[in-house]
């Protein structure tokens, strides 16, 4: 140790080409066409073009070019030596700040001399200098640490509990290579046992669209390794990865081939099918003027956008992406977004009721429909971090006019239809949910831009309304599921797993409200109206009131109402003294029940009128 930190001697400044400038100018040099060329015509009369020569058979070659070669040359040796990443991170922070486990034996180091004057010297490397870096990182002697593959086998480099280096591991994944195995063993380096906080992942890419072929290959490999190894997707990548990172998905090559009909049809601004064909080498067409009926897989399409300009590559990436993310995120509101076991957190779960509803006959397993308490605790976004988000590009402060709440409006991923129209959106952050809105219905919404004292106002309000904890009831269907799988509800098939408060460990499928009101045997006459109300206002079920009346959350100018239908005539004033609202809609009558505090009122009013008689499940769209 005490040798590696010993100054290395002073040396004379380097003058060293630590890049490939020298390859690059002499195929320049003696590559670039430079030689005029003559037109000429066959006996056909066809034009051709061939080589210049004098009279004496020398070639003559063109000034023009020659200058433009000589400009480039020039231009290309003036240019800096570009370090590799690890070069610039050593560098950068200094080799005192950064332990380097990499295996290598000679680097190049910035020292700064007695006079201020920085220089650059090489700095052999022994080769114990790995276990000299691993333990000055470890013991807080160095901050940064950078190892690779060969660095990192058979070391850990966690906030182990006996090391004195305890702080988080910001771990950046700059080169995820090829191999699914070992990045997870890379990832496993930060993340072990005995420790006193796990890492931060940051996977790191550029902004050319077409890099993101590689760190979609790496995701695609470790989901397929994980759902290998453990049966879960979602352990491979650690979540480090989101859904539309994966651009070798289903998703992603129904999007692609959507991406090719609007090509085809013209619909994607900036790059017509010809610019494409060019471009790409890809051929859309048959012989006969028609889509081909097999078309370029998703990996080719991936591999020609790297070599296209950037510009192009935006165009096609944007479109592309716009239709992934609409693909995904109608699959994830419909419930039929497969992402395997997931594991439901919260301050608290207790099961009140357990219920078994099938046993099997040859072995007595049980089926158990489970009612659990759930507790969470709120941790909505403060004040300062919602002003903190004003700074962002495109951010804005917004107050709705009619509710009074606040919400910081930021950017958000367009969506592209099938019709190759591009719809532009916003996220609009508030301080318990972020949800997306299409920028034509913000326009014409109630969200008006504000000053930040009034933004603080309102912000400030709803931060006192919220309660510390949030209670809820979920239902989840446990124990034997193969027998009776087809007998459960398909609004969503996902399986879930937690830990009650008693230790109790339960791995099933969570199931509506209203499937689990009409599964047991007193469900829907034991309904409370305040449960019946949560329903509604949740989507999960659709409430069948007496004498022929129904309510059930629909879609109406642009925001969920509770509407009330198969109502007589001759009653509506009556509902409207229990609170209901009516409105002509197409000519037609409506009925709804208010929104807010004053809609739990109302509902309870009617259901005491009108009982409720049956609960229906409420298919996802």
């Amino acid at each position: 140790m005490e040798n590696r930190r010993k100054p290395a001697p002073r040396a004379a400044t380097l003058d060293i080409n630590c890049d490939c400038k020298e390859y690059v100018l002499d195929y320049l040099a003696s590559s670039f066409p430079v030689q005029l060329f003559e037109l000429c015509s066959d006996g056909d009369g066809n034009l051709y073009s061939r080589p210049a020569y004098d009279d004496d058979g020398n070639m003559i070659v063109s000034r023009e070019a020659c200058r433009r070669r000589d400009a480039m040359i020039e231009k290309l040796a003036s240019l800096p030596p570009v370090p590799g990443a690890l070069d610039q991170i050593v560098q950068h922070f200094g080799a005192d700040e950064v332990a380097e486990v990499t295996g290598r034996s000679r680097r190049i180091v910035r020292r700064t001399g007695e006079d201020g004057e920085v220089r650059f010297s090489v700095e052999n490397r022994s080769g114990s200098a790995n276990i000299g870096e691993t333990h000055a990182f470890m013991d807080d002697e160095k901050r940064i640490l950078v190892f690779s593959e060969a660095g990192g086998t058979g070391r850990s480099y966690h906030a182990d509990l006996g090391a004195k280096n305890q702080r988080r591991r910001i771990h950046y994944l700059l080169e995820a290579g090829w191999k699914a195995d070992a990045a997870i063993q890379g990832f496993g380096r930060t993340n072990r046992t005995n420790q006193k906080q796990p890492p931060m992942f940051r996977p790191v890419t550029t902004d050319v669209k077409a890099q993101k072929r590689f760190i979609s290959t790496i995701a695609r490999r470790l989901d397929t390794m994980g759902a290998i190894t453990r049966g879960q997707r979602q352990t491979g990548g650690q979540n480090m990865f989101r859904a539309h990172d994966n651009l070798e998905s289903f998703y992603a090559r129904d999007a692609l081939r959507q991406l090719y009909m609007l090509i085809v049809r013209g619909k994607v601004e900036g790059c017509s099918l010809l610019a494409f064909e060019s471009a790409t080498g890809l051929s859309l067409l048959d012989a006969e003027g028609g889509i081909r009926d097999e078309l370029p897989p998703i990996t080719t399409f991936l591999n020609r956008m790297l070599a296209l300009t950037i510009d192009l590559q935006d165009i096609l990436f944007e479109a592309f992406e716009g239709l992934l993310v609409a693909r995904i995120e109608a699959a994830v509101a419909a419930g039929t977004y497969e992402v395997g076991l997931e594991t439901l957190r919260a301050e608290s779960f207790l099961v009140t009721d357990r219920r078994t509803i099938y046993t099997h006959p040859g072995t007595g397993a049980e089926t158990q429909l489970l009612t659990i308490e759930r507790k969470n605790r709120q941790a909505p976004v403060t004040l300062d971090k919602a002003l903190d988000l004003r700074g962002k590009d495109g951010a804005a402060l917004l107050v709705n006019a009619r509710s009074g709440r606040a919400a910081v409006r930021m950017r958000a991923r367009s969506l592209v239809d099938e019709q190759g129209a591009v719809h532009r959106r916003f996220r609009l952050v508030r301080p318990m949910e972020t949800t997306a809105i299409l920028a034509d219905q913000l326009g014409t919404s109630h969200w008006k831009d504000v000053e930040p004292d009034a933004f603080a106002i309102a912000w400030n309000a709803e931060l006192r309304e919220l309660p510390e904890y949030e209670t809820g009831t979920l239902h989840m269907v446990a124990g034997l599921l193969l027998p009776i799988w087809r007998s459960l509800p398909n609004e969503s098939t996902r399986v879930y797993r937690l830990q009650t408060d008693a230790g109790e460990r339960l791995i099933g499928r969570r199931v509506s409200p209203a499937w689990a009101a009409r599964i047991v045997d007193d469900g829907p006459s034991k309904l409370s109206a305040g449960d019946a109300w949560a329903m509604l206002l949740a989507g999960d079920a659709v409430l069948h009131l007496a004498e022929g009346q129904r309510l059930a959350r629909v879609r109406a100018m642009n925001d969920w109402r509770i509407e009330l239908t198969g109502f007589n005539d001759l009653g509506v004033e009556r509902l409207k003294a229990f609170g209901l609202i009516s409105e002509i809609v197409s000519w037609k009558l409506k009925l709804y029940v208010p929104a807010g505090a004053a809609g739990a009122d109302v509902f309870a009013r009617l259901v005491d009128r009108f009982p409720i008689e049956r609960v229906n499940d409420r298919k996802a769209a």
